[in-house]
């Protein structure tokens, strides 16, 4: 099987099975008509916008996408009130036929709760299969407008954007001793279910008929029947882009009444994460006095309001905490930490897991906690954070030399030190066992736990505030810029590198740049029980959601069948 074969699929517009799509060509499709969705927008020609995004929501590819993207996110498998999933190719390509809006009504989302951090509980609503399709194909017309009007600082909900570019845009608004040095910390108030219905259905350019639907749609909760009034519900997936076009402009404002850069003598600058935001200023007073007013006046025509309570004025060399991190000056030195409420919080989480799993196997244990700690290390590897990895990594040795001691309360130290921890390298007390042998040396696997301590801090590469990943004149840029992050989240595994250059950065089944926030997965092009071996010409790298369609079209690809010399 070649990787021609892998990419191939019908004419989107013609395709009688799932895994028959052309998804190259739906994704070729969907990106020109976003492209010129942006080029109408950045026009001001409204018109044209709107029948182009009529198109992009009419059109097979657009459909075919908004399925894809429902049927293999994290929530596939959680149904709605109807209690209906696609889990099969059948079901999902019938899914995209039926797709339409004549006739659409949608149904009411099924409310759970979720818990919190400080204990309380966050409403989440879950829309229904077709209503999350339906959400889907509008918002892939809709994203490109928000990303075009969208304030150059919010890092929230958006495409190529992070956490990590938002803490590193807090400490060039804030390093510098001529920066400024008070902080207003905001906390909007219920964000999602408060923002006014009017305002959206005034202001989003979208499918207004669409839109006032799903805002009305209401919730179902314990059987009981809730009309919606105001917000939008978290859980919608166009909910994120709503609230953040609803934020937009807030720093225009802020610019337009203060002045920005070197034409700012108040130092009035924000910084947005969705619907967290701090904004500097050069005085208190300019912040309690002139700020902070007007924020809540651009809230409240939005139906939003400040929390009173979490809301503060800070100077900078008390710090605040923002994203899970500690922004502090010490003796005029700006560090930024991960925040003492977060790594209280990630040890409490480890300990339980470690606490409640006392009679667990070693290396199931270890796959466990692998991925909270690298994930923890991952989020925190941009800031100050060496010292309290190292902190870190001791608690949790105390933490499993506990576990192993209580496991074997009638041995020693000894005993147990060579029963669950290893030598590697010069560290003697690595938590890890062998758990099999390697095919042709019988080499012992060593599957070890990961050393957050060994986490190397990287300063964050910030993407540019004004870059727009549906504006092809910034195609160049992002094919930079993720490269670069790629080729970072591959250091040292160079066998990866030379696999994912040689295949031109690309996913062989939709022909999209396979990056670190898309993830991948290895699948062999000839089997191992059929013969294959694990040399890199028999692999190919693929996005995760297109492993799955690789293996559907390898059981329906039909090869030629041997010459038989007649």
């Amino acid at each position: 099987m070649t990787v021609q074969q892998f990419g191939a699929g019908a004419s989107s517009d013609r395709a009688r099975h799932w895994h028959d799509i052309d998804w190259a060509r739906c994704h070729r499709e969907v990106r020109r008509l976003q492209a010129r969705i942006v080029k109408a927008q950045q026009a001001g020609k409204y018109g044209r916008l709107k029948a182009l995004q009529w198109l992009l929501t009419h059109s097979f590819s657009g459909k075919a996408l908004a399925v894809k993207r429902v049927t293999e996110n994290r929530g596939k498998r959680t149904p709605g009130v109807d209690g209906i999933t696609w889990s099969t190719p059948k079901s999902k390509l019938e899914a995209v036929l039926s797709l339409k809006r004549r006739g659409y009504q949608p149904r009411p989302l099924r409310r759970i709760f979720i818990p919190k951090a400080n204990g309380k509980q966050r409403p989440l609503g879950i829309p229904c299969m077709v209503d999350r399709a339906q959400q889907a194909l509008h918002l892939l017309a809709l994203e490109p407008v928000a990303e075009t009007t969208a304030d150059p600082n919010s890092y929230g909900f958006r495409s190529v954007r992070s956490t990590a570019d938002a803490i590193e845009q807090c400490f060039r608004a804030l390093a510098r001793s001529d920066c400024a040095q008070w902080i207003l910390e905001a906390d909007i108030r219920s964000c999602f279910d408060e923002i006014s219905h009017d305002w959206l259905v005034a202001n989003i350019p979208t499918d207004k008929a669409i839109l006032q639907k799903w805002l009305k749609a209401g919730y179902l909760h314990n059987r009981v029947l809730h009309s919606t009034q105001a917000g939008t519900p978290q859980g919608g997936i166009v909910s994120p882009a709503l609230m953040n076009m609803t934020l937009d402009g807030l720093e225009r404002a802020l610019h337009a009444q203060f002045g920005r850069r070197g034409r700012n003598p108040t130092k009035v600058h924000i910084v947005r994460y969705a619907d967290d935001f701090i904004v500097t200023g050069a005085t208190r007073e300019v912040l309690a006095d002139e700020v902070q007013p007007m924020v809540e006046q651009f809230l409240a025509e939005r139906g939003l309001s400040l929390s009173p309570e979490k809301t503060r004025i800070t100077h900078i060399d008390d710090g605040f905490d923002f994203l899970g991190m500690n922004v502090r000056k010490y003796g005029g030195k700006l560090l930024i930490k991960p925040a003492r409420t977060s790594v209280q919080r990630f040890l409490r989480k480890l300990r339980d897991i470690v606490k409640n799993n006392a009679t667990a196997r070693q290396d199931w244990l270890i796959r466990k906690l692998n991925p909270l700690i690298q994930g923890w290390a991952n989020y925190h590897r941009h800031v100050v954070s060496k010292r309290i990895f190292s902190n870190i990594s001791h608690a949790i040795w105390q933490c499993l030399w506990r576990w192993a001691r209580r496991r074997h309360p009638r041995k020693n130290a000894r005993w147990i030190r060579a029963k669950y921890f290893r030598v590697v390298g010069s560290n003697h007390w690595v938590f890890g066992i062998e758990t099999s042998r390697t095919p042709g040396t019988g080499e012992p696997k060593l599957l070890t736990l990961y050393d957050i301590a060994s986490t190397p801090i990287r300063r964050h590469r910030k993407i540019r505030a004004a870059a727009n990943p549906f504006d092809p004149q910034w195609e160049s840029y992002f094919e930079e810029h993720l490269g670069l992050a790629m080729m970072d989240s591959l250091k040292g595994r160079k066998r990866l590198i030379r696999l994912w250059l040689s295949q031109e950065r690309t996913c062989p089944v939709c022909h999209q740049m396979i990056t670190k926030s898309s993830g991948w997965r290895l699948t062999h092009l000839e089997r191992v029980i059929d013969g294959g071996t694990d040399a890199s010409r028999n692999l190919l790298m693929l996005h995760p959601d297109c492993h799955g369609i690789a293996r559907g079209r390898r059981f329906s690809v039909v090869k030629p069948a041997p010459a038989t010399g007649l």
